[in-house]
């Protein structure tokens, strides 16, 4: 199975369940406030507070993008840092030849 193919799909069940919790949420709220057990401010405000505890967005997104990274590592691809310190040597290694180039 093709990585970036497996990776995106679990991103997108990832991200899709997340969704589903707070739908879910949100429409327990409603029936809450439409059955009468909540005031609707209060079923907003307590769908409010779950969905702030929860972790479904930032942290999410940044446990996602920490595991997708080590993914990446674990696979050999080179980081942002390597790739920057090979394009110095790189030009730095080009220097070098254009100078002994034009040297009579």
């Amino acid at each position: 199975m093709n990585t970036n193919r497996l990776v995106g799909e679990l991103l997108t069940l990832g991200i899709g369940t997340a969704s589903l919790v707070a739908d879910r949420l949100r429409r327990v709220g409603e029936d809450w406030s439409r059955s009468g057990r909540l005031e609707p401010e209060q079923a907003q405000q307590l769908v409010n507070e779950l969905l702030a505890a929860l972790p479904l967005e930032g942290n999410w997104e940044q446990q996602a993008r920490r595991q997708f990274e080590y993914w990446l590592r674990d696979l050999g691809v080179p980081g942002q840092s390597e790739v920057d310190e090979l394009r110095g040597r790189i030009d730095r290694l080009e220097r070098q030849i254009r100078e002994l180039e034009s040297r009579p």
